[in-house]
C-alpha cells in the first residue's frame, strides 16, 4: 500500500507538470514576438523608402554644380541612413534573442521567472528602439521636405533666369 501511494504521488507530480510552451506566459512571448516582426518588417519597408529617396535626391542634385546647401542635405541624409542602418541591426539581434528566449523556454532551459523577467527587458529595448525608428523617420521626413523647397526653390531661379 505504501508503495502505491508513493507511485501515485510521483505519477500526479509528472503529470501535472505543464509543458512551458503550453503556457500563457510562453503563448504571450509567442505573441510579443510576431508583434516585434512586424513592427521591424515596417522598419526595413521604411528603410529602404528612405535608401529610395536618397538616390533620387542624388540624382536631382547632380544637376545642380557646388551647390553647399546640397551638398550638406545629402550629407545629413546619408547620416541619418546609417543611424537607421543601424538601429534595424540592432533590432534584428533583439529578435533573434527573443527567439533564442523562446526555444529555451519550451525546452524547459529557462524558468518562468527569467522567462518573466529576460521578455520585460527585451519588450522595453523594443520599445526604446520603436521611438528611435520615429524620431529618425520625423527627420527623414524633415529632411527630404527641406530639400524639396530647395529643390523647387532652384526650379523656380532657373525659370527666371
Amino acid at each position: 500500500m505504501k508503495y502505491l501511494i508513493i507511485c501515485a504521488a510521483v505519477l500526479t507530480m509528472f503529470s501535472c507538470k505543464q509543458n512551458p510552451a503550453e503556457t500563457a506566459e510562453h503563448k504571450e512571448l509567442v505573441s510579443a514576438h510576431a508583434t516585434m516582426e512586424t513592427t521591424h518588417e515596417a522598419m526595413t519597408t521604411e528603410h529602404d523608402a528612405m535608401k529610395d529617396n536618397h538616390d533620387q535626391m542624388i540624382e536631382a542634385h547632380s544637376e545642380i554644380e557646388n551647390d553647399s546647401l546640397h551638398i550638406a542635405t545629402e550629407k545629413m541624409h546619408s547620416e541619418l541612413l546609417s543611424k537607421h542602418q543601424e538601429l534595424i541591426d540592432k533590432h534584428t539581434a533583439l529578435l533573434k534573442k527573443h527567439a533564442e528566449l523562446e526555444t529555451k523556454h519550451a525546452s524547459g532551459a529557462v524558468t518562468l521567472e527569467e522567462l518573466k523577467t529576460e521578455h520585460e527587458a527585451m519588450t522595453s529595448e523594443h520599445e526604446m528602439m520603436e521611438k528611435e525608428h520615429q524620431a529618425l523617420k520625423a527627420e527623414h521626413d524633415k529632411i527630404a521636405e527641406e530639400d524639396k523647397k530647395m529643390m523647387m526653390e532652384d526650379a523656380e531661379k532657373s525659370e527666371e533666369n
